[in-house]
């Protein structure tokens, strides 16, 4: 076979020897090995649990926004970023900081978990450490 018909695309071609290797792995059992039986998924209902219990997961609590401490950002430039993305005052924005800065985090907002991605997301744009986590 020519040179040609051996590459695709610039990648070249094995011989073929990894597909005859892996033929006889793939789907062979040693003999030793029991059928494994397959279940259906219980739903909350199977386990006679009534759905309309305080044991399901409540999904409108909201998703807390959290700065974190960082040895980096200046004081100044967190309540900045705070006032910025926010809204927040110069007095809660500073408030905010401070938490911060004394406790290793502070909450700044709230709402659904795409909101909270989302200010995640733009926090990390300014260079603050930020994570999200459903409200307790």
């Amino acid at each position: 076979m020519r040179e040609s018909h051996q590459r695709v695309r610039g990648i070249p071609r094995g011989n073929g020897t990894m597909g005859k290797m892996m033929r006889p792995m793939m789907g062979a059992t040693s003999g030793t090995s029991t059928p494994t039986e397959v279940r259906p998924t219980q739903l909350p209902g199977d386990l006679g649990l009534d759905p309309d219990s305080d044991l399901d997961i409540d999904q409108d609590r909201p998703w807390v926004v959290l700065v974190w401490n960082d040895p980096i950002n200046l004081m100044s430039y967190v309540t900045y970023v705070l006032q910025k993305l926010f809204g927040h005052s110069l007095e809660k924005a500073t408030e905010l900081m401070l938490q911060v800065h004394r406790e290793g985090r502070a909450a700044v907002a709230e709402g659904n978990r795409e909101q909270a991605e989302m200010h995640v997301f733009r926090l990390h744009e300014h260079g603050l450490w930020a994570t999200c986590q459903h409200d307790r």
